[in-house]
């Protein structure tokens, strides 16, 4: 079936088309690294690695940019206070970005662009620009003429009034219209700074993103994405800037928005102070968790964040986990690439593709999993090769999302950073009691639970015997 995606541009579901098949093309704004990024950041990271995922199933070479903003006023200001250049700074939270998005499944992009890497090429759009008319030179700064592009403020559906009152934009006196905006600015010898026909200075933020896709992928590209808070200012401004100097060459064919996140019903944000910082998450949680929870709704919606729903999306997995651990009996190939190839021969998989070719419905695509599990659990009891169906079944659906990669057993036994359990020291405490119950010794063995439950340990009777698992916080 052909991927079908909604296009911010159009508002509308269309097909999928790409420029070239042979070479399809992606980017999407990734973070500006001043310091460890919140949940928020991280749900486009997942949503359009999956994308990408999906892309490959279906073209033989996918080119997916993902950029580093590293220069940027909050570098700046995050550097001056800790007295560094702004390098020991973006170094710094680059590399925590690519660990921690890393730990959700998150592959590396083909192309990794920074913009300090890419200042000859904004230096050559603004001349361009400028030329052109686009754009006009003054007091040191390089600012976009707004009025020069008809179609400004298509993209969000603003008027120019209402795009001045939302951008909150500095009105200086060197600017021709308050709407105009910043393509170079000029570095005090405090800020980092490269020279320029227009003296010392450094990019704007918007055309970083500009001249990074240029360099990467070329004029016009497949796909443009990024979250609902960069349609406006930032990309409605990549695109003017862009289609100015490329000659009306649009910048992307596709543009794609995902929701932000809320935390127990209200907006997350800096300024309200409830921001939940990605890297003390995965100290508390199982990555796999929050993974699970960001694809849960639909990528274009709002996701409420809240203690409520980390603990289902917790419940839910361990399910599954179980599920696939009392099918521990049942050999499946090892290597991911001929688990799948088997997977589709038993046609696992194909109803949760079905869904995300439709506009990435990772809620359809999770009810496909729910599905698989149910009758994986069905049959658990019946014929081996029902069982070891129905398990590639549940495995290759769970694999299209990027989830069920754990050994159960280790799923069920991992421990939060900075913790420990002995595992010798609870197997030994489990077949005491063992020994106990046989005995008939029932407070003995009631007391020995006790001592696993303050271990933080919970065990389960069953079957297969008994087992046991890190009790969820």
């Amino acid at each position: 079936m052909p991927i079908r995606l909604h296009n911010s541009l159009t508002r509308r579901i269309e097909e999928f088309v790409p420029l070239d098949p042979q070479r399809v093309t992606m980017y999407v704004c990734g973070p500006t690294v001043y310091h460890y990024i919140h949940i928020g950041n991280a749900r486009p990271a997942v949503v359009f690695d999956l994308l990408a995922r999906l892309l490959r199933r279906h073209y033989p070479r996918v080119v997916y940019a993902r950029n580093i903003t590293d220069v940027d006023d909050k570098i700046n200001a995050a550097a001056q206070a800790a007295g560094a250049p702004i390098a020991a700074v973006t170094d710094r939270y680059a590399a925590a970005y690519r660990e921690d998005i890393a730990r959700l499944g998150v592959a590396a992009p083909d192309v990794e662009p920074c913009a300090t890497a890419h200042i000859d090429a904004i230096v050559a759009m603004c001349r361009k620009l400028i030329a052109s008319g686009h754009a006009y030179a003054v007091e040191g700064h390089v600012l976009f003429n707004v009025d020069s592009f008809a179609d400004y403020g298509k993209l969000s559906g603003r008027s120019v009034d209402e795009m001045i009152a939302g951008a909150r934009v500095e009105v200086a006196p060197y600017k021709r219209n308050p709407a105009d905006f910043v393509l170079w600015k000029p570095s005090t010898s405090e800020l980092p700074g490269w020279d320029s026909p227009w003296g010392r200075g450094r990019p704007g933020w918007h055309i970083e993103c500009s001249a990074m896709a240029e360099a990467h992928l070329g004029e016009t590209i497949d796909i443009h994405a990024g979250g609902i808070d960069l349609q406006f200012p930032h990309h409605e401004n990549e695109i003017a800037q862009s289609t100015c100097a490329h000659g009306g060459r649009a910048l992307a064919r596709y543009w794609l928005h995902n929701g932000m996140l809320t935390l127990d019903g209200r907006k997350m944000s800096k300024s309200l102070g409830n921001t939940l910082v990605l890297h003390e998450l995965l100290e508390k949680h199982p990555p796999e968790v929050l993974r699970f929870l960001l694809l849960k709704a639909h990528y274009r919606q709002p996701l409420d964040w809240s203690d409520a729903a980390v603990q289902q999306a917790r419940a839910t997995l361990d399910g599954w986990y179980r599920l696939l651990r009392d099918l521990g009996d049942v050999n499946i190939p090892t290597d991911r690439d001929q688990l799948i190839q088997e997977a589709w021969f038993v046609d696992g998989g194909s109803g949760v593709y079905a869904a995300l070719e439709q506009d990435l419905n990772t809620p359809d695509a999770l009810v496909e999993i729910a599905k698989a599990a149910f009758q994986a659990n069905r049959v658990k009891q019946g014929p081996i090769t029902t069982r070891r169906e129905q398990k590639l079944r549940l495995m290759g659906a769970a694999d299209a999302l990027g989830l069920l990669q754990q050994d159960p057993e280790a799923w069920f036994k991992q421990t939060t950073p900075g913790t420990e359990v002995d595992a010798a020291h609870i197997e030994s405490l489990i077949a005491q009691r063992n020994a106990a119950r046989t005995a008939r010794d029932f407070a003995r063995a009631d007391a020995v639970r006790a001592e696993l439950a303050a271990l933080g340990v919970a065990i389960e009777d069953g079957p297969q015997g008994t087992r046991w698992k890190v009790a969820t916080p």
